[in-house]
């Protein structure tokens, strides 16, 4: 995942050097702030059962590592490029509607945010529509 980040994040001219007293942090605050934000889009995109412990994100990491020592990875496919596009800009959205004023404040906010939305909605039971007979 930080892989990908940091690719993406050079492409769009960030710098990607993380600083020697706290290696999983980057020198950059912009950079730090946007990787938290990506941290933040993926895990909103995820269903609150698909979530994972750390030793088994840290297993499933293993695990990658070792099949693209093996083979090249595949190619991301569109329909997954797409709802990664549309999470990553619901937070973006998120974050621009703040004014950015707050720093990692605002980042907390946007998280607790995007995680309690998740929340009522997986607590919400998805109930079948029904015609309106109003507008019939």
């Amino acid at each position: 995942m930080r892989t990908a980040f940091e690719a993406w994040a050079q492409r769009d001219g960030h710098i990607v050097r993380r600083r020697e007293d706290k290696p999983d942090e980057y020198l950059v605050f912009e950079t730090q702030r946007r990787w938290v934000i990506w941290q933040a889009a993926l895990e909103h995109g995820k269903t609150p059962g698909g979530r994972k412990t750390a030793a088994q994100k840290e297993a499933a990491a293993a695990e990658k590592r070792a099949a693209e020592a093996v083979q090249r990875p595949a190619a991301i496919n569109s329909d997954e490029a797409a709802v990664r596009n549309q999470v990553l800009n619901e937070v973006l959205d998120a974050f621009s509607s703040l004014g950015g004023a707050g720093g990692m404040d605002d980042i907390l906010k946007v998280v607790q945010g995007l995680k309690k939305k998740q929340q009522e909605q997986a607590e919400t039971p998805v109930a079948a529509k029904t015609p309106d007979r109003h507008n019939a």
